[in-house]
C-alpha cells in the first residue's frame, strides 16, 4: 500500500501536466526507499521498479500495460489487472494468504538491489536499449517540463558536481 504523501506527489505531478511515467516515478522512488530502509528486499533492481509501477497502476496512474510481445505474457496480464483496478474497471480480490506469502519471500531478498550502484547499472542498461535520438528527445522534454526554478536547481547541482570532481 503506497503512502499518502506518495499519492499526493503523483497527483501534484499530474496537475502540473507531467507524464504518467513521471507520476509513476514517485511510486518507484517509494519502493526503492522501502528496500533501502529494510522493510523488504528485492531480487533485482528491475523487481523493485516493477513493484513500484504496479503500485502506481493500482493507484490510478494512467500507465497502460505493455503491448503483446514486448514483455512476458504473465507480466503483461499482471500489469493489465493492476491498471484495470486503478481505472476502477475491476474490483481487486483480497488474497491474504498470497499477500503474506509474497511479503515473507520479499523479506528474505537482498537489500543491495536498491543501492546507488545497482540503480546506476540499471539506468545505464535501460538507456543502452534506446537510440541516441530517443535519449536526446527525453532530455529535451525534461528540460522543457522542469520549469525555470527546476532548471536553476539542476544547474547548481551540475556546478557542485563539477567543482567536486575538479
Amino acid at each position: 500500500m503506497p503512502e499518502k504523501k506518495t499519492i499526493e506527489k503523483a497527483r501534484k505531478d499530474k496537475r502540473e501536466g507531467k507524464s504518467p511515467s513521471t507520476q509513476a516515478g514517485e511510486f518507484v522512488h517509494e519502493e526503492i526507499e522501502k528496500v533501502r530502509r529494510g522493510e523488504h528486499g528485492a531480487r533485482s533492481t528491475k523487481q523493485a521498479i516493477a513493484i513500484g509501477l504496479s503500485e502506481a497502476r493500482r493507484a490510478g496512474v494512467d500507465l497502460p500495460p505493455s503491448k503483446k510481445g514486448e514483455v512476458r505474457e504473465s507480466t503483461r496480464k499482471s500489469a493489465e489487472y493492476a491498471y484495470e483496478v486503478g481505472q476502477g474497471e475491476r474490483k481487486p480480490k483480497r488474497r491474504p494468504k498470497v499477500s503474506k506469502a509474497v511479503s515473507e519471500v520479499l523479506e528474505h531478498e537482498p537489500k543491495t538491489s536498491a543501492s546507488h550502484e545497482a540503480l546506476s547499472r540499471q539506468a545505464e542498461e535501460a538507456a543502452s536499449h534506446r537510440s541516441a535520438d530517443e535519449r536526446s528527445a527525453a532530455a529535451k522534454k525534461a528540460a522543457r517540463t522542469k520549469g525555470a526554478e527546476g532548471r536553476g536547481q539542476a544547474a547548481q547541482k551540475v556546478a557542485r558536481t563539477r567543482a567536486r570532481r575538479a
